[in-house]
């Protein structure tokens, strides 16, 4: 048993030696072909190597001489460039020596003058001071001639010299004084005559040299739409929008049968353009509820006041007037949103600060204050809060608080008279104001009110005895009333023309003035047959 198992043992590890030793042969084997091959890859890396080496070294000598060129040409022209500036230089060089050789011979020659002028005033000053010894001798004699001939005249008049000119002066004087009162009397004469027409010319060339357009506010304003369908989207389910939009705007939104309009009603300008502008982001937006319409409104609020304050800006500028006060300028541009009878209150304010400008220079006063009282003298029409007292006064405390002078702060105060004229501008402003409103055109106010208010005016002049007829003319600042000859006598008119105006003025509301002009007229007719 033993037997078999050692000569398979013995077998085994016979085998297993002669399988290493045929695998030892096979990686000789193997080693060796691998030599070979690296040896064969290796001359052929050489052999490629020294041929792209010598292409590389062609191509690198062809660059080299590129670059030498490029180099030889750009050096060439650099060196052209630097020459050519060079030339420039040396021209400018050479055209400054000629400027100063020519200066320094025009230097030259003016010296080569002065030294001869010199010399010639040294000639003159010697002869100027003998001629002055001359004179001072000159003088000295005359002066001993003069005394002997005063004293040869006390002599003989009786009077000293003191005396005489004592009694001379006073002669003088009376004569001066009666000569004086002539002129005077005359001055005032030819004043009083010219100056009702002088007067005239200047208003009426500074109206003429004046011309501004007025926009005429009214309490309605309309809005167009598209089409009717956005009516429907404006009042909203029930109502609601609408609602909502005149809550917030403070404004009567009309909804009728107008095609594609929509009308807004309100006497606030300011809240009539809030309405309008608000309700026309809506509608091209489309979105309509209650949130968005107040979100509108607020953002359209401070839009509007942005615009006072650039509104104000401008017309500052407009009129180059400097340093005034932002809330000043703020309340300017509100008077863009507020109308007077109708006329547009910045407007209004714009004409009286041309027209005190344009008076004021004619009268030789300052243009500048002027037309800075000019504009701001209806400031207190658009207070922020009701307040009790006038538009004037309250104006020019407005205007003291903000740093106006006095001159200004008295011609707002007193442009309606409720407080004493301390400066020659405020006359001015009190004109100017009345020329502005009182002008054609200018203000309108609703026709009804004001065809009564020409009726109750002719009522008032037909109420006296002796009227035959009564016409209120040029927009009812003019009253004109016909007699009887025979029953008003020429003293009588004139006392009616008194009694009328101060019935009118008692019993009647009016702005600016009405003016009473009573005509009588005597006709003798007779026939020739």
């Amino acid at each position: 048993m033993l037997l078999p198992i050692i000569g398979t043992i013995i077998g085994i590890v016979i085998g297993f030696i002669i399988a290493k030793v045929l695998e030892k042969s096979k990686a000789s084997r193997m080693l060796i072909s691998a030599k070979k091959k690296a040896s064969s890859i290796i001359k052929q890396a050489n052999i490629t190597s020294k041929t792209s080496l010598k292409e590389a070294r062609i191509e690198a000598e062809g660059l080299k001489k590129d670059k030498i060129l490029q180099a030889k040409e750009r050096f060439i022209e650099m060196k052209s460039n630097h020459e050519r500036h060079i030339q420039k230089r040396e021209s400018k060089v050479v055209d400054a020596e000629k400027r100063i050789r020519e200066k320094e011979s025009k230097v030259s020659q003016e010296l080569d003058k002065n030294k001869k002028l010199n010399v010639s005033l040294e000639k003159k000053e010697g002869d100027f001071n003998y001629k002055l010894d001359f004179l001072d001798k000159k003088k000295s004699e005359v002066d001993k001639l003069h005394k002997s001939h005063v004293k040869q005249l006390e002599v003989l008049s009786g009077l000293s010299a003191d005396e005489a000119k004592e009694e001379l002066t006073k002669s003088l004087k009376d004569e001066a004084k009666t000569d004086a009162m002539a002129f005077i009397q005359e001055s005032m004469e030819e004043a009083k005559l010219t100056a009702q027409q002088d007067a005239r010319k200047i208003i009426l060339s500074t109206i003429q040299r004046v011309g501004v357009e007025q926009t005429v506010e009214n309490c309605v304003s309309v809005f167009n739409i598209e089409s009717d369908d956005v009516k429907g989207r404006i009042i909203g389910r029930e109502g609601r929008n609408i609602r909502a939009l005149e809550a917030a705007t403070g404004v009567e939104i009309i909804v009728d049968d107008t095609p594609e309009a929509v009308i807004l009603s309100c006497f606030d300008p300011v809240r009539r353009e809030i309405a309008r502008l608000s309700l026309h982001k809506l509608v091209t937006d489309g979105r309509i509820h209650p949130a968005r319409i107040e979100e509108i409104v607020k953002k359209t609020k401070k839009d509007i006041d942005q615009e006072m304050i650039d509104v104000g800006k401008r017309t500052v500028i407009d009129l180059g007037i400097h340093g005034l006060h932002p809330e000043l300028i703020k309340v300017i541009g509100r008077m863009k949103y507020r109308s007077s009878y109708g006329q547009n209150l910045l407007q209004h304010s714009r004409e009286v600060a041309n027209l005190c400008a344009l008076m004021a220079s004619e009268l030789g006063l300052n243009a500048k204050v002027a037309k800075r009282a000019g504009l701001l003298h209806d400031i207190g029409k658009v207070p922020e809060t009701e307040s009790e007292l006038p538009h004037a006064l309250l104006g020019m405390e407005w205007a003291k608080k903000y740093g106006e002078k006095e001159d200004v702060c008295n011609a707002i105060g007193a442009h309606h008279d409720e407080i004493e004229m301390t400066s020659l501008i405020s006359p001015i402003i009190q004109v100017c104001d009345a020329i502005s409103g009182a002008r054609p055109g200018a203000r309108r106010q609703v026709l009804d009110s004001y065809i009564q208010r020409l009726k109750d005016l002719e009522e008032v002049a037909f109420g006296f005895t002796g009227v035959q007829k009564a016409y209120a003319i040029q927009a009812g600042r003019e009253l004109r009333v016909i007699v009887e000859s025979s029953k008003v006598d020429d003293l009588k008119a004139s006392e009616l023309s008194f009694n009328i105006s101060q019935k009118i003025q008692n019993d009647m509301t009016y702005p600016g003035q009405v003016r009473v002009t009573v005509i009588r007229e005597t006709r003798a007719v007779n026939i020739a047959k």
